[in-house]
Formats: structure tokens, sequence, C-alpha cells
């Protein structure tokens, strides 16, 4: 089966909304001409134990505002309802539409749909609530890095075709700014995967269509219907590499004012996303632990450095001593600001108080001490000359014990040691949760040379990792990396998929799903590795 996503595809089916207004080509009438409805399923988030957000797209024909009805049922026949409300929705929000149901049992699956003032009715969605103290299983698939023009969303498929997870957690990159030919580059473009519009997204019309565009995937959609979602942006919601004040991705002598940008990208993700409007937000799930959701990239992010830039002249080697020594420690330099900060480590304690088994923060970054072996040279190809250069700044910053990559946690060692201190000091079972690399890492976390943790992070939907530009087995690389850095434990940079999380009280499991392809759409995978940590270890031991 082969869906392309064109403008025409989407006027089809009523999903332009007002991104409509700033195409070329597209008049107003010819927008009020296209079908209306229900545009893009239906979906469920901020899961609670007795309450739940439902999310739809309804335009109506009028094209102008429209009321809704959301019902909950315990049966599919919809036989009697237990829980429902109203919400009015417009071009001002894009025709989207979020509302939340209270007066749910924790821990119960239920079936949800909108119904509009016409009578017509959206497709039938399912969800879960959190459960309660009594619960002693809960499981999250968890995603990042899904760039459409790489690949078929199969992890989405092969995640909405089980029947075991209680929610779906997505860190970050659901959708990527650039336009059509950038990333992917062409020749790395799977045919019938061109997201509109054909250009970056830069104004609120652009990320409107670009979330349109990327939710008429099938996958997706059939995920999004199947089990409530907890999900937070990183950096290409926005642009690439965003902080605080701008983006290596942002020209603000072409592409205007940050701020603007940022407000743009921010308000179509609240409308478009199963998401409440809170930056960051706690999880309960019954004793067994509590989630964390973060903000880290554009609200208080202190701007990234880049190996190449500490370099940038007079003595490389010295350069980098001082940067080591100097700015990289700055404990002003921040990844979330002190609001968030002062918060995160307050419920972390308050978490452990309460007498949840385990706490469990997702991260946009990964947060692991990595740096990158002298062999890693000689994996590059030599025709790779991009890759070759940032290789070699990465393995000379490792020589004075910098990370080679300055846009993770790596970048932030200060900030990074006042998150663990506050989890030792809480006395957290503390699990970290990211994705962004693309690749697929297991960490031991330390701080002061005690334990404080453990990570899992999280390879890409599709977005390509070290296998586009290293030329070596993935095997080889995997021991190079796990022997040059004391906290890496395991890794795979070859393969794209998902991670299967389970909690229960005495311990953490997780599975690495590696998808057979995303170059065609085909909805198979299997667990690549396994891992867990006991209750009270902070380590991890073969599951």
């Amino acid at each position: 089966m082969t869906v392309t996503v064109t403008r025409r595809a989407l006027l089809a089916t009523g999903t332009l909304g007002l991104g409509a207004f700033a195409l070329p080509g597209f008049s107003i009438a010819q927008t009020m001409l296209a079908a209306r409805g229900f545009t893009h399923s239906v979906t469920s988030g901020e899961p609670g134990a007795d309450s739940m957000l439902l999310w739809t797209r309804y335009v109506p024909a009028t094209g102008d505002s429209a009321r809704l009805v959301a019902e909950i049922s315990e049966s599919e026949d919809f036989a009697r309802i237990v829980a429902s409300g109203a919400i009015i929705t417009g071009p001002w929000r894009d025709w989207t539409a979020k509302v939340t149901l209270d007066g749910l049992a924790p821990g119960r699956r239920y079936f949800y749909r909108f119904v509009a003032a016409d009578g017509t009715r959206s497709p039938v969605g399912r969800t879960k609530t959190l459960p309660d103290d009594a619960a002693t299983t809960w499981r999250a698939a968890v995603f990042s890095c899904s760039n459409f023009g790489f690949g078929w969303f199969n992890a989405y498929g092969h995640a909405a075709a089980r029947d075991d997870l209680d929610a779906a957690i997505h860190l970050g990159d659901y959708f990527y700014e650039y336009s059509p030919g950038k990333y992917p580059p062409a020749a790395a473009q799977v045919a019938g995967r061109i997201p509109q519009p054909l250009a970056e997204t830069i104004h609120l019309a652009d990320y409107r269509l670009r979330f349109a565009s990327y939710r008429a995937d099938p996958d997706l959609q059939a995920l999004h219907a199947k089990v409530p979602w907890i999900v937070q942006w990183d950096d290409h919601e926005s642009a690439n590499d965003s902080w605080e004040g701008g983006a290596e991705n942002h020209d603000p002598a072409t592409e205007g004012d940050w701020n603007q940008r940022r407000a743009a990208a921010v308000q179509a993700y609240r409308e478009w996303m199963p998401v409440s409007d809170e930056p960051w937000k706690a999880y309960d799930i019954g004793t067994l632990a509590t989630l964390w959701r973060t903000e880290t990239r554009v609200f208080a992010r202190s701007r990234q450095r880049e190996i190449e830039q500490v370099m940038a002249t007079g003595d490389k080697l010295a350069a980098l001593k001082a940067f080591r020594d100097g700015a990289w420690v700055d404990p002003a330099i921040t990844m979330m600001g002190s609001q968030q900060e002062s918060w995160l480590a307050h419920d972390l304690a308050r978490s452990v108080k309460q007498g949840q088994k385990w706490q469990v923060v997702g991260f946009g970054t990964i947060m692991g001490n990595l740096s990158t072996p002298e062999a890693a040279q000689a994996w590059i190809d030599p025709g790779n000359a991009r890759a070759a250069a940032w290789v070699s700044d990465a393995i000379a910053a490792s020589r004075v014990g910098l990370p080679g990559n300055l846009d993770s946690w790596g970048g932030y060692p200060a900030a990074r040691a006042r998150f663990l201190k506050g989890a030792q000091a809480a006395d957290a079972n503390l699990v970290v949760i990211c994705g962004d690399s693309h690749n697929a890492w297991a960490f031991d976390l330390a701080q002061d040379g005690r334990a404080a943790g453990v990570e899992f992070a999280g390879h890409a939907v599709t977005s390509p990792g070290y296998e586009s530009a290293v030329k070596r087995d993935p095997a080889d690389v995997a021991r190079a990396m796990v022997g040059a850095n004391p906290e890496l434990k395991w890794c795979d940079t070859s393969r794209r998929g998902y991670m299967a999380m389970t909690i229960t009280p005495e311990k953490v499991s997780n599975d690495w799903l590696f998808v057979d392809t995303i170059k065609e759409r085909r909805a198979t995978a299997a667990v690549g590795h396994s891992t867990q940590v006991l209750r009270g270890r902070r380590v991890m031991s073969a599951a």
C-alpha cells in the first residue's frame, strides 16, 4: 500500500485548515469547497486515574465554528455513556478540539468518540486510565524521531497491533521542520513520503500543515486511536538545535523573529497533540511509579556550543581545555531552567515520600556520558567529508574529557549533576528515558562515584543513526563505544524501532524492538535487546 500525501489529498480530506490560505495557487473558495468532517480520526492523552483528555479535528460544512460532544463508554456500542462533555472549535485553533472528561474508574479501558451537531460521529478510539494502588504492572511503548521522508512508520504500526500496552510515550521529534530535499536529502527520500508544505515550517500555517500531513499516516492514526499518549517536544517540532533564544536552523535575517516562530510552533503543537498547555507535568501510576514529562528545548534552555566552534581559532587543544575548565562547567548553563529544576527535584522527593516505587523521568536528549573512541575515525566513509570532520572534532574533544555531542546533557554537566544529586538526595529509584540520538543506548547513571539510576535511550522511528555515515560492522561499533564509556552498558547504532518499558513493583524492564525495514510499509518487529533494573539497585542487570 502506498500513501502519498499531497496538497490535493489533504484538500480531499479537509485537512488544510488555515494553512491553505498561505499556499500559492489555493484560494479561499477552493478551501471552502473541500470535503469536511472528522479529518484526522481521534486520540487521547494526559491520562489520570479518573480522567482523560480526548482530541479530534472537525471541519463543518460551513467552514465556521462547530460544537462537538465527546462521549466515553465502557463498551464499543456506547450503550451506556459514563462521561461526556461539549467543546466548541473553529478556525482560530485549526478546527482541532480537546476536552478533558472526569468521573472515570482507575486502570480501566474505555471507548470514546465525538458527535457533531449534525449527528455525524468520529471514528471510535480506545483509551485506558492510569491505575490505582492495586496495580502490579504498567507497560508503555516509547518513541522518538519520526521523520516522514526517511520511511514508513512501521514502529507505530507494530505497536498499534499490540494489546498489552497501557500508553504510548513520545519523547520528541514527532515531526521534522525541514523543507523536502534537505533532510532527508533527495537521494534518501522514500517514494510517496513527502510531507506538506513543500517548504520549511516557519509560520503558524506551515506548522499546522506539517501536523496535518504527518497525522494522515495510517499507522500513526491507528496508534493514536489505540492507547492514550503522553507527549513532549524536542527540537524539530520548532527547529533543529533549538534553545531559548534561537535555533541552528533559524536565520533571523530571512526567517524573522525567533520568538514569533517559537510561538507558532508551540501553538500548533498544543492544537494538534493530545497534551495540556502545561509545559511539564507529573503522572502518578498508582504506587508503581511517577512519570514526568519535561521541557528541555525552547523555554529556558541555554544555548548549546559546537565542538567546531570551540576549536575555531588558535591552538585547538588549548581551546578545548579552556572550554572544558570554563564555559562547559558554568553552573548558569541550564537545560531546564531553575523553575523546572526546582519543581522536578521537589516532586521527585514527593513521589518517594508518597510511596511510589519508581521515579521515571522523560527527557528529550540522552543523559549518559558518551565520548567518541579513537577508532571511530576509521569507521567513516572517506567520501563523507562532513561526517569525517564531525568525528574528528568529537575525538579531539574526548581526548580532553569532553563529550562528542554538546547538544545533549553532555553539554550541560552542572545541570546534569544538579538533577542526579537531587535524585540521590531523594533516595529515588530513578529511570531516565529519552530519544533524540536516533540510536539505542543503555546507561548506568552515576554522580560523585555513586549509582544514581539507569537510562533507557530510544532509537528512532525512522530517522537514520550512525549507520548512515559509518561503514563498519555495527557490532564492532558497539564494542568500541561500550569500551570507551564506563556508563554505557549496551548500544545499537544501526536499526530503527521503539522501546517497550514495563514497570512492576520490584523491577523496571525495557525491550528495544527493531523493525525489519522502513523502506516499505511492513509492521513487523522483534526484540533485539532487553535489560532490567531491580528496585534499590540503581544499576542494570540482565533481563
